[in-house]
């Protein structure tokens, strides 16, 4: 007679198997397995050999000691060059990290590439550079700079990871200087005429208005749309004025008439932004119903559908150069396209978040992002990487830089923060009182833009007025200095 034997899920005996094979190789789970002396030295060996090569012939800085430690006898003669390099203790042959102030003095003296040199690039982390700096806080500046020239390829390997954020350009503070009033809707768009004399808005009560920039006084009303203006825009090549809105048209008004001229039909659902082309006769508008199109506007036809979006296309952006056309949307992707082709070039999904804002640098073949997960900058043309501006928590509406390489970008919130385009610096942060009578929820910025001179920022507010910034002309770098510390950048690469 056979006895039941019982039965055990296989998980169950999986883990027993899985547990026996443990006690039967490893005696005490908590005592980790003895360093073999001879082996920790072989590998020791073997990683000084492989990552430290191109330097070992170098002298040897003792820890904490300003002299140099005995060599053999063909290094004799160089005792006097000193390496602001690895430092290794010659008893050990193991690699001790150096202090912090070394780190950074190191990175500082780095000589940085072109690339860092066009747009400060970010870098390693501090690992990285306790890994490949050594006793740069013992030696002489003098002695860095000779080695940075002559150092050549041998240790190129250990000075490309190594960096800080360089040290901002100081920009004066701005101040608010002008809060017009006239709108009874939000104001969702601004565009400012090519001759700086006027600035026009478009408002969620339907009308266009254009107000004077020099006193902030109305000029004119002009009313057509049926829902939200979510865009405006005016031509340098024509007298005409360009709106879109949530009643999915397109307008373009003749401003000699104020009237209506031409319609572009075509989108399924709300229009949220719209651009010019600078040098040829194209409009190019986005909406919610995932495309952009790109039009012509005297023959009104629509040229080219970009579709491939997922979501509401709610930017673009148009430049001269390739790529002409670029959008961001509700799908968290940035698309460049081929304008000839009416294809997408690149396709850049880094941003884990509504993409509401794009912005061009005027000056550099660059642009930025922004989303509620981050600021980001990227290189034209294929849309490259370059930094994360992190720190304004909050779902980011509107962007806008001027050749001085300040970078604004208004929140949801109502908040303001100002950048070092370069360096990526936060140097101020505004959060202007709502208008009287509105309430504290109603702070919010969705759109923001400099003037043609640069001196004036204009932002459109949920308050329903037009706030007009100014820098602070009495502001000095004494008065304002830099809260900056060369820490090293940990910025993500993604």
């Amino acid at each position: 007679m056979t006895e039941d034997v019982q039965k055990h899920s296989v998980h169950t005996l999986v883990f027993r198997s899985l547990k026996r094979t443990h006690d039967m190789f490893v005696s005490d789970h908590a005592k980790s397995i003895a360093l073999d002396d001879e082996s920790h030295k072989v590998k020791m060996d073997v990683k000084l050999k492989a990552e430290y090569g191109a330097v070992l012939h170098m002298p040897v800085l003792k820890e904490g000691k300003d002299r140099v430690s005995h060599l053999p006898g063909s290094m004799q003669g160089h005792q006097s060059y000193t390496q602001p390099g690895v430092a290794l203790t010659a008893d050990t042959k193991m690699h001790r990290n150096p202090s912090e102030g070394g780190v950074h003095s190191m990175a500082l003296a780095l000589p940085p590439s072109q690339a860092r040199q066009d747009v400060s690039r970010t870098a390693a982390s501090v690992s990285d550079i306790h890994r490949h700096a050594g006793g740069a806080e013992r030696s002489h500046p003098h002695s860095t700079a000779s080695l940075m020239e002559g150092g050549g390829t041998r240790n190129s390997a250990l000075m490309r990871k190594a960096s800080t954020m360089p040290k901002p350009q100081w920009h004066p503070p701005w101040k608010l200087f002008r809060v017009i009033s006239g709108h009874l809707g939000w104001v969702r768009s601004i565009a400012v005429e090519p001759g700086n004399q006027w600035f026009v808005t478009g408002s969620a009560d339907r009308t266009i208005k254009i107000w004077d920039l020099a006193s902030g006084k109305l000029k004119l009303s002009l009313t057509g749309h049926i829902s939200t203006v979510r865009g405006v825009a005016v031509s340098s090549r024509s007298p005409y004025l360009f709106s879109c809105g949530e009643d999915k048209q397109v307008k373009c008004w003749d401003l000699e008439y104020n009237k209506v001229i031409r319609h572009y039909h075509g989108h399924l659902s709300a229009v949220y932004d719209l651009d010019l082309h600078p040098t040829i006769d194209v409009l190019v508008t986005c909406s919610r119903d995932a495309t952009a199109r790109v039009w012509d506007i005297r023959t009104k036809a629509n040229v080219h559908t970009l579709t491939g979006h997922t979501n509401t296309v709610a930017t673009v952006r148009c430049q001269s150069a390739e790529p002409q056309v670029i959008t961001g949307s509700h799908d968290s992707t940035i698309r460049l396209w081929d304008l000839i082709a009416g294809k997408t070039r690149a396709t850049l999904t880094n941003h884990k978040k509504s993409v509401r804002t794009l912005v061009l640098h005027p000056r550099q073949y660059t642009f930025a992002s922004g989303s509620a997960d981050n600021i980001k900058q990227w290189m034209f043309p294929d849309g490259n990487f370059i930094q994360n501006l992190s720190g304004h928590n909050a779902i980011i509406n509107t962007l806008a830089v001027n050749s001085d390489g300040v970078l604004v970008s208004g929140a949801d919130n109502g908040t303001i923060h100002m950048w070092d385009w370069r360096t990526g610096y936060n140097f101020q942060r505004i959060h202007a009182a709502v208008q009287p009578g509105s309430l504290d929820s109603e702070s919010g910025i969705f759109a923001c833009l400099f003037d043609h001179s640069e001196s004036r920022l204009i932002t459109a507010e949920a308050d329903k007025t037009i706030k007009v910034y100014k820098e602070d002309d009495t502001a000095t770098e004494e008065s304002h200095p830099i809260n900056w510390k060369p820490e090293i950048l940990k910025r993500k690469r993604y």
